[in-house]
């Protein structure tokens, strides 16, 4: 049964604002134009520490750019806000991973396993350093399955004994603000995922595209 992660979350903030203590929360970001309107938003609430772990992303150059990105916005906007940067290896963390569903659409099992790949970690590194929570900007792109990736998260709550921020963050125009963060700050906004496959999928979609408007 579907659920509304967007409320499921500003309940837990209600809760949180009782207390006079920010709770720490690690948050896992793909990359600044996604995270930007996320830090924005949960910054009144919650001590944040970005974790970037992104193996999912095949070209060594292209990861290299979105890292910086998420460090040079972050100072830009003065935040008091720390990275994590997790193990880069995308033949043994990602590939192996997704091993037989090369084929797969994009918004398929190949990107359950990736969600699963990358919140799976960022639990592990909450857990190892006390964080209060742990969540992920993903829920931001209109092209991620929010319900997948709260229900890992919660799933991943148990396991690892902290606890997961729920939320949907494209809700109340966060995806809009960060469209817009993007333009003024100049971010690289990408129009792929990262993996090789999703760029692929992309490409062929505009050749398609072109080909249809000859």
């Amino acid at each position: 049964m579907k659920q509304n992660y967007d409320i499921i979350m500003e309940n837990e903030i209600k809760e949180i604002k009782k207390s006079d203590k920010k709770p720490s929360l690690l948050l896992h970001s793909c990359c600044a134009p996604c995270s930007c309107a996320v830090m924005e938003y949960l910054l009144e609430y919650f001590n944040i520490t970005i974790f970037f772990y992104n193996p999912n992303i095949t070209f060594k150059e292209e990861y290299e750019k979105r890292l910086k990105e998420q460090y040079d916005y972050i100072s830009q906007r003065g935040y008091n806000i720390d990275i994590i940067e997790g193990n880069y290896n995308p033949l043994t963390d990602f590939f192996e991973k997704v091993k037989g569903l090369e084929k797969e659409k994009e918004g398929g099992q190949r990107c359950y396993k990736c969600y699963n790949l990358r919140l799976e970690e960022t639990a592990k590194e909450a857990s190892k350093n006390n964080f209060d929570y742990f969540s992920t900007v993903l829920s931001i792109s209109p092209m991620k399955n929010s319900q997948w990736i709260n229900e890992l998260g919660n799933d991943l709550s148990k396991k690892y004994n902290v606890k997961f921020l729920n939320g949907d963050f494209k809700k109340k125009s966060r995806y809009l603000r960060s469209v817009n963060l993007s333009k003024e700050y100049n971010l690289y906004r990408q129009d792929y995922c990262g993996c090789v496959f999703s760029k692929l999928e992309r490409e062929e979609y505009i050749t398609n595209k072109e080909n249809t408007c000859k």
